[in-house]
């Protein structure tokens, strides 16, 4: 295999391209400044003499929307390589990828080779179909982040894997076990992001709870770390399981004056029944329990978001109602309501009590509705209050950044971006917090 710094990347256009979660999108960055290393021009269209997909596979809706983005890069040459990993990748059939018109097929555990294989590939152009995915142990893929593209914003995995069965997912087969990037990668990642300007670090990873449970190390002394180096002014999490959340952790949380006052935390159903069907090891009482714990500690803006599951096996109308009712009661903001998915392999999918479609399309709906209302709710509440925020882009016209509690802000009038502000809140709708 060539060497890091050999010639064959130099001056090719290159596109990384990744769909699903945020540790994708960290990894589609690392990817991207790992071939800039070497040479390569990274773009986003067409023409490209090589497309790195990073594919999600959560879902059905997944496995198809990864499936359509491979097709659309095949379709950009005959000549281009088509390097693919992620999810879909480590699940899908060789055949069938080989026939989809994939070069190079890459498991989860050895994303850190592709730029080398790509090089090989491009150095010896047009070669047969090849599959390296490897095993699924305990082996940190060393992918490392020079640069983001965003402004002032950055992902940092910190974790990849994950060691619990809940009954619906299939992550932890494509994934393999959790394990832990020692913490001094992360920080040494952490002050190169700082140095170029990125003083926003999103911290990712499959199942971020489980940080150092591998490798003995403590996720609340890494954000005691964080907190000390200079120019990180804002601190994110991807998401974070609600029973991985210890005292310590949450201390750490408490003082840490970086820590933006908003967690991810999936619930997936507010109905105890369902919850047990799903082995999600908490009850919805534990659920509310922790959002308590959580805003007594943290203050009451803690904004709290979830991922929800509707048309679980057995779920009844009773049943869904519980989960309506546990997001009005938890006061969650932003809600990711989607309906269940049966993944081949998985104990839910095999499952007596599977939702008729037009029932789980009915409850989607209402899901989804549920989950407006439960955002404007908590956006309504920042109306006339000061807020920071962090300016990178523009909808239909209009500067657009976010809070630190992570909330969509636009200013009235001004046309503002790459930029962190102080703003007050005029007035809101649809849960955007409008002001100037």
């Amino acid at each position: 295999m060539p060497s890091p710094g050999s010639e064959p990347l130099r001056g090719r256009r290159v596109t990384v391209q990744a769909l699903g979660c945020r540790t994708n999108l960290a990894e589609a960055e690392a990817l991207a400044s790992a071939f800039q290393r070497r040479g390569a021009l990274i773009v986003d269209e067409p023409p490209y003499d090589a497309a790195v997909i990073v594919t999600c596979s959560v879902t059905a809706a997944a496995d198809r929307k990864s499936r359509q983005l491979i097709n659309r890069c095949r379709r950009a040459g005959k000549n281009v390589c088509v390097a693919v990993c992620g999810c879909w990748a480590q699940g899908v059939g060789e055949k069938k990828a080989a026939a989809m018109g994939v070069d190079l097929l890459i498991g989860n555990r050895l994303k850190s080779e592709l730029p080398g294989r790509v090089a090989q590939w491009l150095a010896g152009h047009k070669r047969p179909f090849e599959a390296v995915r490897g095993e699924m142990g305990r082996k940190w893929d060393a992918l490392e982040l020079e640069r983001s593209p965003y402004f002032g914003r950055a992902f940092v995995k910190v974790q990849d894997g994950c060691d619990h069965r809940c009954t619906y997912c299939i992550v932890p087969v494509l994934r393999g076990p959790s394990v832990s990037r020692p913490a001094a990668d992360i920080l040494a990642e952490a002050r190169r992001c700082a140095a170029a300007g990125q003083f926003e670090l999103i911290l990712t990873g499959v199942h971020l709870g489980l940080f150092g449970r591998d490798s003995g190390e403590s996720f609340a002394a890494l954000i005691r770390e964080l907190d000390k180096i200079e120019g990180i002014k804002r601190l994110r999490f991807g998401s974070l399981e609600p029973f991985s959340i210890g005292d310590d952790l949450l201390e750490a949380l408490a003082q840490s004056p970086r820590f933006c006052r908003h967690l991810h935390l999936p619930v997936q159903s507010g109905d105890d029944e369902i919850l047990r069907r799903m082995g999600r090891g908490h009850t919805a009482a534990d659920y509310l329990k922790l959002v308590e714990r959580l805003r007594a500690a943290l203050g009451s803006d803690l904004h709290i978001s979830t991922d929800v599951m509707c048309a679980f096996p057995g779920e009844s109308e009773t049943a869904f109602e519980n989960t309506l009712a546990l997001l009005e009661a938890a006061r969650v903001g932003r809600v990711h309501g989607f309906r269940y998915s049966p993944r081949p392999g998985t104990p839910a999918a095999a499952m007596p009590g599977q939702i008729p479609a037009e029932i789980a399309l009915a409850r989607a709906e209402r899901l989804k509705k549920a989950g407006r209302e439960c955002l404007a709710a908590e956006a309504r509440r920042w109306i006339g209050r000061a807020v920071e925020v962090l300016f990178e882009g523009r909808q239909r016209g209009h500067a657009q950044g976010y809070t630190r509690g992570y909330f969509e802000f636009r200013p009235e009038r001004e046309s503002i971006y790459d930029e962190l502000r102080k703003m007050t809140v005029i007035s809101s709708k649809n849960g955007v917090l409008w002001g100037r």
